[in-house]
């Protein structure tokens, strides 16, 4: 997986930290357009050896990246729901408290957002307005309590942990990149549905032009969804 992510780092001109312990944070929405399901994920991976020889461990959260149904509806800004952009937002994060209760990390630079004004359950990615600034785009978790399944009031805009559990680990994880790196942290946002269409507008103009000569193409896909460690 690590060689997967630097692949596209590379591609998209973002940055892989590969400091001993620094965390690289990179959440991946899932392509679909399903309102109020935790489908997306948080992958967490970070080098355990050394510059010279790293070896890399790397987990693999369920989450949300997006608004839960109730916010689209009934949305905290007149101008509309905030739906986190894709890219990557370098030292925006730092550890915290969301909402004054309990520890996450939290929002201390811009970031950017689309804003759903439609108030209706579905997801809108590119007919909303786009705006920057500090907004409280949080990453926390759901239910103190075990896993939820519905997203609900627990995301305004936020990316939140489905499993109260693999948040807990996560924020340990923090604590030790803060401890070796300081209290600054990079988020970086995948959307699978602009790359699933950039690859389809690729493949159509690649489809016509290899049609010309052998008259075919195709495409692989592969997707990891299983939580693990990689230790390599």
């Amino acid at each position: 997986m690590i060689k997967e992510v630097k692949k596209l780092a590379k591609e998209k001109g973002f940055v892989v930290y590969d400091k001993p312990y620094y965390l690289n944070i990179w959440g991946f929405r899932a392509n679909s357009q399903t309102p109020n399901s935790f489908d997306d994920e948080i992958h967490v991976f970070t080098n355990i050896g050394t510059i010279r020889r790293p070896k890399w461990a790397y987990w693999v959260f369920k989450c949300t990246t997006d608004p839960g149904t109730y916010w689209l509806k009934n949305p905290m800004n007149p101008q509309g729901t905030a739906i986190l952009n894709p890219g990557q937002y370098v030292d925006a994060y730092q550890l915290g408290l969301h909402r004054g209760k309990y520890r996450a990390l939290v929002q201390c630079k811009a970031v950017s957002v689309t804003r759903d004004y439609n108030r209706n359950a579905v997801l809108d990615f590119n007919n909303g307005r786009i705006a920057k600034g500090l907004f409280g785009i949080n990453i926390h978790r759901a239910s103190q309590i075990g896993t939820t399944f519905v997203v609900d009031k627990y995301s305004a805009g936020c990316q939140v942990f489905k499993n109260v559990k693999d948040f807990d680990f996560f924020i340990k994880l923090c604590e030790l990149h803060r401890n070796y790196h300081g209290n600054k942290f990079t988020y970086t946002l995948v959307d699978k549905r602009m790359e699933h269409r950039e690859n389809l507008k690729l493949i159509a103009i690649g489809g016509v032009l290899i049609g010309l000569v052998v008259g075919g193409f195709f495409l692989v896909s592969n997707d990891e969804t299983a939580p693990k460690v990689l230790d390599k």
